[in-house]
């Protein structure tokens, strides 16, 4: 184990081929997300891990350069787009609490009058989608112009047949954009909405992308490869707040005892996580845990914190 700031970056290979093999036994403990059936075809035994540094490294294993369906990754993306043009016009309509429900919970919705707690779980990203629709003409254009811009590759675009699975099946994240509608709380047409959020969770990034995506967290807003400025340095900080604290569905409190991190996951399972000045990194596994998270990915970010000794804490 590495126990202080002395740190040669060339080790972070060896150790994510370390956990890479250690987490191996884990692989098939998790559940695919069954109830998306094009996600239901994905094999449990993939196991990516990718990090990016602020100075331009770049270190891969495994599957990190195979696409996955990002889901809830993508909720960052659109709540940077309209932390950046609504500023705090955006939190009359959600909140910044953690849940401690289930992320497609609709008994606290309506507990809350319409507020969703925040802006990850699924009403809360809902809202977000309804902003950034009224925010961009071509939301969808837009929304896949700006992953692309964080990213650094033009070639990234969405799963159609992941799409379609989910408008398919999603009847759940239709009941609650149809309760959003009845609150006053979603002004698009609720089908328009629900289209562009179905797109937005099935967009395909591999672990490189999303660790490459994600540095501008690491950097105050700035892409320190690219040089471009994507959100301001106070928008940075509050989205890794709000990672840190809403991230994880509802085992944020698990992830950041555990990990140390701020984070986001998604039912794909990817997780993406940042520590701030320094790098950021994506892990991939399907297999997920009762809460919906990777758990052979969310123990290889643990095990990532422990070997580098590097956290927020």
């Amino acid at each position: 184990m590495l126990h202080n700031a002395i740190f040669n970056l060339m080790e972070y290979q060896s150790i994510i081929n370390k956990i890479s093999e250690e987490i191996r036994p884990l692989l098939n403990n998790g559940k695919v997300a069954s109830y998306i059936p094009a996600l239901a075809r994905v094999s449990p035994n993939k196991f990516g891990m990718a990090i990016s540094t602020v100075r331009g490294e770049v270190f891969s294993c495994g599957d990190a350069g195979e696409r996955f369906s990002t889901q809830s990754i993508s909720k960052v993306f659109t709540l940077a787009m309209v932390m950046d043009s609504m500023g705090d016009a955006l939190w009359e309509r959600v909140g910044r609490e953690a849940s401690g429900n289930p992320f497609n919970s609709l008994v606290q919705l309506e507990y809350e009058h319409g507020i969703p707690r925040n802006p990850f779980v699924n009403a809360g990203a809902l809202v977000v989608t309804d902003c950034m629709m009224l925010e961009n003409a071509h939301p969808l254009d837009d929304l896949l112009d700006f992953a692309r811009k964080c990213a650094g590759n033009p070639t990234l675009d969405y799963d159609r047949e992941v799409a379609a699975s989910e408008k398919a099946t999603g009847h759940r994240n239709a009941a609650l954009a149809w309760f959003l509608k009845s609150y006053g709380n979603l002004v698009n047409d609720v089908d328009k909405v629900l289209d562009v959020y179905f797109h937005q969770c099935s967009l395909a990034m591999s672990c490189t992308d999303l660790a490459r995506a994600f540095l501008f967290l690491a950097h105050g807003g700035t892409d320190p490869v690219s040089e471009k400025i994507i959100c301001g340095p106070r928008q940075a900080k509050r989205i890794n707040a709000l990672m840190q604290t809403c991230g994880l569905y509802d085992e944020g409190g698990e992830f950041t005892y555990r990990v140390g991190l701020p984070g986001k996951s998604g039912v794909g399972g990817g997780i993406v996580a940042v520590m701030p000045g320094e790098l950021t990194i994506a892990v991939w596994s399907p297999g997920l845990n009762s809460a919906g998270n990777s758990l052979a990915g969310s123990k290889a970010l643990e095990l990532f914190t422990t070997y580098t000794a590097k956290s927020i804490f």
